[in-house]
């Protein structure tokens, strides 16, 4: 039997038990209802804790994912911010350390700024040339690879920053070189009151290995912009120097970062393609810098996606299982109490039947016994009148009179003997265990059908062998049993059928007797149900689908078995084999 015909309850093909029951209970007999009930209170019960702690779940998982990325994200973009800082620091520190330790005159020297510029490449790498700009803006010194002596800084904005705040880095700039550089720019005081500005260009070479060297996943990218979002150093997937980062995240960013805030921020971003990113900024101090990380959040997140998987596959196989469960205890519970009804209402059909047949048993022992009154009152006078005719000469002569006589005489003697089967068909009616022959028992059956037999020129084949044992069985269940039969084999058979009954002793405990028809026969599938209460292939024909049910209960309960065998359109037999001798419990 398949999973589906387990789950699926036997009332939804067979339909719900109504019957003998009131209108005020009948809502308890709808098993359909009260499977559905089950089923889904039983479902919300079992399952909405399960979802419920599962979203929870995955839920707090994803947060605590979540934040990981972040904090991992800070973690990464705090040690590349602290290797950044530092880096400038550095070159801030030796440009301060070459102004403090040298005078103008020792810087406008030649010779000693070529020294100084040497001697400060060997401690910090980076330092491309070393300039002194007098108050005017013009270089009146210069140590480098390029030209640059007598060059006008006068009307750039680092020079002016620088006189006004003492110290100024610039953003990556092509200068007079038209090279990529930034520029650290130190106002330093002269002996006489005014002030020169030292001026030093930093290749951005350095910080480009620096940010190539950061551990980064996947896609990700790490790179410096200014303030306008322009890069200041390569990017991998943002473009070159000089270009602008996307508007997307970058307007974001600065709408949130203060211009001197150093704290390390966290934001989540869509691109235009609709694609989450994760971006990590912070102002790099001193400086015009932002350093930021982007990342793709999928890529963060790729262990949240393998944990859901799992656990939404988890709550799939769960719910399942637990649906199958519940469906099959609930299809269960309910077929044991439909099962349960079926018999309640079998027993009060049958017990319901069984009155019916007592009833018209006692009306039949009370017409037959009024009969047989008036038919012995009429033939004792017809008696009477024949032997007045027979002595009298004037009628003893007369033939057709006699034969009328003689003619009333044999129609009650046939009267008679109907009113004697009647009430020999009563009194076995009342439940008791006796030796009983079969052939008597099958032939008083067939006495009472043997009208309609010869009116619908039916053969009935007796095959019923004179060395027969006798059985013990309760006579009334017997005549029923085959009188059940019988009636089914008539209602199967057209007009002119053939219905035969062969009778054989099996073994010394067992006499089978088999009934045979050429009727319209049993499909397969009914044949399954054949024996179900209710079930009838007549409906429309009259049959309330009681006989082969109640007739199948009366065979269990004389201690015998009942075999079906049918072909569509060749007949139906069905063959009950009798125990000889009850067990003392049956009896």
């Amino acid at each position: 039997m398949s999973l589906i015909e387990n789950l699926k309850p036997k009332f939804l093909s067979n339909g719900d038990n109504r019957d003998a029951c009131t209108c005020a209970t009948r809502h308890l007999f709808n098993f359909s209802r009260i499977w559905n009930i089950a089923v889904f209170h039983t479902l919300v019960v079992a399952l909405v804790p399960l979802i419920s702690m599962t979203c929870i779940h995955y839920k707090m998982t994803k947060d605590a994912v979540e934040s990981e990325v972040y904090n991992n994200t800070i973690l990464l973009v705090n040690n590349t911010w602290r290797a950044v800082s530092r880096f400038y620091d550095e070159r801030k520190n030796g440009l301060e350390l070459v102004a403090n330790d040298y005078t103008y005159e020792d810087l406008i020297n030649p010779n000693k700024l070529a020294n100084i510029l040497i001697n400060i490449k060997k401690s910090h790498e980076a330092f491309i040339d070393l300039g002194v700009i007098n108050s005017s803006g013009i270089q009146v010194n210069y140590a480098g690879p390029y030209t640059l002596i007598d060059k006008d800084y006068s009307n750039q904005e680092s020079f002016k920053k620088a006189v006004e705040y003492g110290f100024y880095i610039s953003d990556l700039i092509l200068g007079f070189r038209d090279i990529p550089h930034v520029v650290f720019l130190m106002r330093c005081a002269k002996t006489d009151g005014s002030f020169f500005v030292l001026r030093a260009a930093l290749d951005i070479q350095p910080i480009d290995e620096m940010l190539d060297e950061v551990d980064i996943r996947g896609s990700g990218d790490v790179f410096l912009v200014n303030n306008k979002g322009v890069l200041q150093t390569s990017s991998r997937y943002h473009g070159d120097i000089f270009d602008e980062v996307s508007r997307t995240f970058f307007d974001k960013v600065s709408q949130s970062l203060s211009e001197y805030s150093v704290e390390i921020q966290v934001l989540d971003c869509k691109k235009q393609d609709g694609e989450t990113i994760v971006v990590g900024y912070g102002n790099i101090p001193d400086t015009p810098f932002i350093l930021m990380t982007v990342q793709q959040k999928a890529e963060l997140m790729d262990r949240l996606h393998k944990t859901r998987v799992r656990v939404f596959l988890f709550l799939a196989v769960s719910s399942t299982l637990i649906i199958l469960v519940i469906l099959g205890m609930s299809t269960y519970l309910v077929n044991k109490i439909y099962i349960a009804d079926n018999a309640r209402v079998r027993s009060l059909h049958k017990a319901e039947y069984s009155n019916r047949l007592a009833s018209i048993g006692r009306l039949a022992a009370g017409v037959a016994h009024e009969i047989n009154n008036p038919l012995a009152i009429i033939n004792e006078k017809a008696g009477l009148i024949k032997d007045m005719f027979t002595y009298k000469d004037m009628y003893s002569k007369d033939k057709k009179l006699i034969d009328l006589v003689d003619s009333i005489i044999s129609s009650v003697e046939r009267c008679g003997t109907i009113t004697k089967r009647l009430l020999g068909f009563a009194r076995h009616m009342e439940p008791s265990i006796q030796t009983i022959n079969l052939r008597e028992v099958i032939e008083e059956v067939l006495s009472f059908l043997e009208k309609e037999a010869e009116y619908r020129s039916f053969t009935i084949d007796l095959d019923i062998p004179d060395d027969i044992p006798e059985i013990e069985s309760d006579r009334g269940k017997v005549q029923q049993i085959f009188l059940n039969l019988i009636n089914n084999s008539f209602a199967a058979m057209q007009d002119g059928g053939r219905l035969s009954i062969v009778v054989r002793s099996k073994d010394k405990d067992y006499v089978s007797a088999t009934v045979t028809d050429n009727g319209c026969g049993i499909s397969d599938t009914d044949m399954k149900h054949i024996f179900e209460p209710f079930f009838s292939t007549k409906l429309k024909k009259g049959g309330t689908g009681l006989g082969l049910s109640i007739t199948c209960d009366l065979v269990q309960e004389i201690g015998a078995k009942i075999n079906l065998q049918s072909v569509v359109g060749c007949g139906t037999s069905f063959r009950i084999d009798f125990s000889i001798n009850l067990d003392r419990e049956r009896k």
